[in-house]
């Protein structure tokens, strides 16, 4: 019976393709960014970002999940101390992935995978966002002014009240 095979496996089996993974994304949290082929870093962005969220969570059972995937004590140790926390809040895409153009000696598309470890920043909002926010705002307005007078009324009944009966008492006499 022939062997089963499920796709591209880079250059290797499966078990070799696991721990040649399990290298590079111990070589990207360590260095912050490393160069290689395309297909490999394609391939290694989701194992990353999955340790990453590991990272995230910082409980013992997560530690050692990463462990299990990254045999190395210190780089699970980094990723824990000092990668976690830059993108603590950050909602997933903690790699970018740069081409760098061609290879010379096998024309391999080569590019740089990174971590995106800078802070994250509030989208602008587009003009049509401002606009309903704009109007939003305009008829909240409108409703405070609105139940200022109420306000203003039940502060203004007993002077009311005093103004009734200071015509009365000109009436008494």
């Amino acid at each position: 019976m022939a062997a089963p095979t499920k796709g591209p496996r880079l250059g290797g089996g499966p078990a070799h393709e696991r721990l040649m993974l399990a290298n590079l994304a111990a070589s990207l949290i360590t260095h912050k960014s490393i160069k290689t082929t395309e297909t490999k870093a394609k391939r290694m962005r989701p194992v990353v970002e999955r340790l990453i969220t590991f990272a995230k969570r910082g409980d013992l059972h997560a530690r050692r999940r990463v462990l299990a995937t990254i045999g190395d004590k210190t780089v699970v140790h980094e990723l824990f101390t000092e990668v976690a926390p830059l993108v603590a809040l950050r909602e997933g895409g903690y790699t970018r992935i740069t081409k760098l153009g061609f290879r010379k000696g096998d024309n391999a598309s080569m590019v740089q995978i990174e971590l995106v470890l800078e802070p994250v920043t509030p989208k602008p909002k587009s003009a049509k966002k401002t606009a309903k926010a704009g109007a939003s705002a305009s008829v909240v307005a409108d409703e405070v002014v609105v139940e200022e007078p109420v306000a203003d009324e039940a502060a203004a009944a007993p002077a009311a009240d005093e103004t009734t009966e200071a015509p009365a008492a000109e009436d008494a006499k």
